[in-house]
Order: structure tokens, then C-alpha cells, then sequence
């Protein structure tokens, strides 16, 4: 690669070495700035899934609901690499101001948005914008600090992702049940301007200290390969639409494209993922387990609410409110991990040990029925969490321990993006085996119920109890029962059927998101195997023999 350094004190095609150069007080102002704007991305994620039952329900479009992650994660996914070689080349504060911005502007799209078609494309800009903001965020402690000392600060990003995972809930529940869903997007922008003001004022350029060029046309390609496949995964498709020459068209095109990314990625010099790192079987076996983890944390976060508003009949908040254990489990297990790893330099037992707690937090999950409770659902999201905690970051901390200095950034970014493409995967995934689960379970769970409803009462019961409807919608909201049950000359025999048949309702949707917790369930015993067969390496006290002087 065609490296030469851009500050005074280097030698030519050395890279800056931070870890040594920069003072602990401009490191942790440095920490301080990224986690803000960190906070933010991370943030919208949590709240956005508290409020989707209710946009789902208002905006009618039940079939796009995986697709409103779906797209954020698309976008992010491809731009990751892209970003990380900018950061390179600019300077992580240039990128991660820039992110913030176009994350900001999706926000307020978001906000406006009229259907549910909009607000998907919306938050694809959202996505674009938070690649920026992660990319840059998680190659920070690997330019700050050497492997032995990183557990510790992986641990504390860690926190940054559970704390808005306990403020994201609760505040987007409370929005969407005062002043309305919209305001979960219109709540970036005063937390934005905080990120701004506080990484324009305290942040450092923080700068590799070497101009390398981005290879546009590996990331055309690279694009061009994910998203028609990703694309293809929309929607429920009965078996024969698999065979029509559009998804068959999208397909070939996406093999095309990975087939000359290969090619181009292999030739050039300024690859965005240097294909060198695949060489490696600790880089190769931990993005595979990337893959499997992030497919089945984005099925227990995304669903929840789904279950717990329109299976248990939870409010917005309520539902907010259960998934706070999960939290509470990925902050505790992720610090006291960290600590543990970075006095003992074992981490390998640790991925090990969160994933065996991961599938079994899947396998609570999928035991869940309609008469559970949030308390219920709060006992199984932690054990889940307990298992989230601790992989995530000492997945990182592995991969960059195994490659060497002049590419963890490459490294970082590239297990990255294989972790989100396995969330984009599994939400479309997912979102198709919840679809065609609950439009059978509604058939099935209906249809006796229907069959005692006297002819009189059968149309504004089917009208009330529609499949297609409840598919689009959601669960009908609290209270639109209440016509059809009181209206004159109702008996008590019609009551209970309009009860019978909401219970019908809650049951399906239970039996769909419970559905997907058992298909997510071999994906975490996938990913534990993998783990078992990575090496684990000693943690290096230091980045190379002689660093070259970093200006603060």
C-alpha cells in the first residue's frame, strides 16, 4: 500500500502509535467525545423498537415492520469498511462529525415520515449516517491503547450500548404514549447537538498519520453484492415466487457482484478489506461467529415488543420496561468480564462461557406463552443478556489481538460489517418466518372461535378479527373491543366469543415470535462451535518496539 506519513516525528509509511505518544488525559477526552456520539446511534436503535408496534399500527404495514431495521442496518452495513478507510485518510473526527449529520437528517425525515414505505427509506439514511458514527467509534481504544490494556475499555463501550439500552425503552415508551411515536426520531436532534458541541470542543483530530487512497470500485462492488441479496430476502414469498426471474435476476447480480469484488479486492493495494486477513483462522472464525451472534441479538431485541405489546397486551412503555433486565445483564457482565480479561489475559473462556449463556436465554425465550408476564419476559432477557455481555467486546478484542498493528482498523471494520450483515440478514430472515407464522397462527386460532359466532354478530366480527388486517396492523388497540362487546342485545355468550377471540389474537402472536426464537436458537449453537475452535492468543503489552511521536 502506498502509505507516507503526514506527521512531524514519523518515519515514511509508519503508522502513529497513540498508545505510547498520547498523554492519559487526551485519551480519555478523546473516549469521552466518541462515546458520545456513539450513544447516539445506539440509542435509536432501543427506541425505535419500543415504538414500532404503534407506527406499525398507525402507518398500516405489518409486512414492512423488519424492513424498518432491515434498512438502517443495509445502509450501515456496506458504508462500514467505506468509513473506516476515510477515518484513515481524514481523520476519525471529520467522519464521525460528518456520520452525525447525515444521522441527524434521517432522524428528521424519519420523523415526518407518512407511510410505512417512507419511513423504511428514511431509515436508511439513518443508517448511512450511523456507519460513520460506529466505524470510527470502534477503532478508537485500538489506536489509544495496546491489546493487554483494550478488555477494559471494550468493556466500557460496552456500557455505552446497555445504557441506551435502559434509556431507549423506557423514553421511547413514554413518547409514544404522550406526545407520539414521531418524537423518537425529533429526540436526536437536542442529543445530537450535545455530540457535536462536546466532540468539536474536545476531540482531537485523531488522525492515523497516513494518507492511503479508498478503492471506490471495491466498494461499488461491494455494495452491488450485498443489497440485491439483502433485497431478496423481502417480503413473504411463497415457495414457487422463489423461482420468478426477479428474485432470481437480484440473486445473479449479487453473485456478479461478489464474484469481481473478489476479484478487483484481491489486485488492489487499497483494498477495503485486505484479503490477507483471511489468511488468518482467528479472523476468519471470529467474523463467521459475528455473523451467528448478530443475527440472533437483533431477533431477541427486534421481536420483543412485538410479543409483549400484542401477546401480552403490554403498553409501549410496559414493553420498554421488560427489556431493561437484558440491560441491566449486558452492563454488569460486560465491566466484571473486562476487568477479569485484563488481569488475567484470557478471553477465549469468556466468549465461550456468554455464548453458552446466549442459547440458553434463546431456548427461555421461545418457552414464552400468553400467560406469561413481563416479569416472565424480563427473567429470560437477562440471562440472554448475561451472554450478550461479555462476546460482543472480547470478539473485537481477539480479532485485533491476531492482526497485525498496521491493520486492526481493516480488521475492526471488517468484523464489523460481518456482524451487521448477520442483523440485516436475520431481521429480513426473521421478519419472514414471523409473517408466515402469524398469518397461520391466526387462520388456526381464529377459525373455531369464528365458527360459534351467531350469523348476526359474524360480520362486524370478522370485520373486528381480519387476519389480513391484524397482519398489517398489529394487535387491535386497547379499548376498540369495547363497541362491539357493549352494543345493545349483546348476551353474554357474544362477550365471551369477542374475549375468546382476543385471546386467539394474543396467542398468535406469542406462537410467531416464539417461532423465531426457535430458528434463532441454532445460530447461537452455531456461533459456540465456531468459538470453541478459535485460538486464543496472548494479549501483546505493546504495539511495536518503537512507535513514531503522535502531536497532540
Amino acid at each position: 500500500m502506498n502509505l507516507t506519513a503526514t506527521t512531524p516525528g514519523t518515519m515514511p509509511g509508519e503508522r502513529i502509535d497513540y498508545a505510547s505518544t498520547l498523554s492519559p488525559r487526551t485519551k480519555a477526552l478523546v473516549l469521552a467525545g466518541v462515546m458520545m456520539g456513539l450513544f447516539l446511534a445506539a440509542l435509536d436503535q432501543t427506541i425505535v423498537a419500543t415504538a414500532l408496534p404503534r407506527i406499525v399500527s398507525e402507518l398500516q404495514g405489518m409486512e414492512l415492520f423488519a424492513w424498518t431495521s432491515t434498512s438502517y442496518l443495509l445502509a450501515s452495513t456496506t458504508l462500514v469498511p467505506i468509513y473506516g478507510k476515510l477515518s484513515d485518510s481524514f481523520g476519525r473526527k471529520t467522519v464521525i462529525l460528518a456520520g452525525i449529520g447525515i444521522f441527524l437528517l434521517g432522524s428528521v425525515l424519519c420523523g415526518l415520515a407518512g407511510s410505512m414505505l417512507a419511513l423504511v427509506i428514511f431509515r436508511g439514511i439513518q443508517g448511512m449516517g450511523a456507519a460513520a458514527i460506529t466505524s470510527t467509534a470502534f477503532a478508537v481504544p485500538a489506536d489509544l491503547f495496546v491489546p493487554a490494556e483494550r478488555a477494559r475499555y471494550q468493556g466500557i463501550f460496552g456500557t455505552v450500548f446497555a445504557a441506551s439500552s435502559i434509556i431507549g425503552p423506557i423514553l421511547g415508551g413514554t413518547l409514544t404514549d404522550t406526545v407520539g411515536w414521531r418524537w423518537v426520531f425529533f429526540i436526536n436532534l437536542p442529543l445530537g447537538a450535545i455530540a457535536v458541541a462536546f466532540i468539536v470542543g474536545k476531540m482531537p483530530r485523531l488522525h492515523s498519520g497516513l494518507s492511503s487512497k479508498v478503492d471506490w470500485l471495491g466498494a461499488f462492488l461491494l455494495i452491488v453484492a450485498t443489497v440485491p441479496f439483502l433485497l431478496t430476502l423481502r417480503g413473504n414469498r411463497p415457495l414457487e415466487a422463489w423461482l420468478s426471474p426477479e428474485v432470481l435476476g437480484m440473486l445473479a447480480l449479487s453473485l456478479v457482484g461478489l464474484v469481481l469484488f473478489i476479484l478487483v479486492e484481491r489486485r488492489t493495494p487499497h483494498a477495503i478489506i485486505p484479503f490477507a486477513l483471511f489468511r488468518s483462522r482467528v479472523f476468519v472464525l471470529v467474523c463467521l461467529t459475528s455473523v451467528c451472534t448478530g443475527a440472533a441479538f437483533f431477533a431477541a431485541l427486534l421481536f420483543m415488543s412485538v410479543l409483549a405489546v400484542n401477546g401480552l397486551g403490554a403498553t409501549a412503555r410496559e414493553a420498554g420496561m421488560a427489556m431493561m433486565p437484558l440491560t441491566a445483564a449486558v452492563v454488569l457482565t460486560s465491566l466484571v468480564t473486562a476487568r477479569w480479561v485484563g488481569r488475567t489475559g484470557r478471553y477465549k473462556v469468556v466468549i465461550v462461557g456468554g455464548l453458552v449463556m446466549l442459547c440458553l436465554g434463546l431456548f427461555l425465550l421461545s418457552t414464552l406463552t400468553v400467560e406469561s408476564t413481563l416479569w416472565d419476559i424480563g427473567v429470560r432477557t437477562f440471562v440472554f443478556g448475561c451472554g450478550m455481555g461479555p462476546v460482543l467486546p472480547m470478539l473485537t478484542l481477539s480479532i485485533q489481538n491476531a492482526v497485525p498493528l498496521d491493520q486492526v482498523g481493516s480488521a475492526t471494520a471488517g468484523r464489523q460489517f460481518f456482524q451487521q450483515l448477520g442483523q440485516a440478514m436475520g431481521s429480513a430472515v426473521f421478519g419472514i418466518i414471523l409473517t408466515s407464522a402469524l398469518a397461520h397462527a391466526l387462520t388456526t386460532e381464529l377459525e373455531p372461535v369464528r365458527a360459534e359466532v351467531p350469523v348476526a354478530m359474524r360480520e362486524r366480527f370478522d370485520h373486528r378479527f381480519d387476519p389480513a388486517r391484524l397482519q398489517k396492523g398489529g394487535m387491535v388497540q386497547e379499548g376498540s373491543y369495547d363497541a362491539l362487546q357493549s352494543e345493545p342485545g349483546a348476551d353474554e355468550k357474544e362477550r365471551a366469543l369477542v374475549h375468546a377471540g382476543q385471546t386467539a389474537v394474543s396467542r398468535s402472536f406469542v406462537q410467531a415470535v416464539t417461532r423465531v426464537y426457535d430458528w434463532a436458537l441454532p445460530l447461537g449453537l452455531c456461533a459456540l462451535l465456531l468459538a470453541l475452535f478459535t485460538r486464543e492468543l496472548p494479549l501483546r503489552k505493546a504495539n511495536r518496539p518503537e512507535t513514531p511521536v503522535a502531536s497532540e
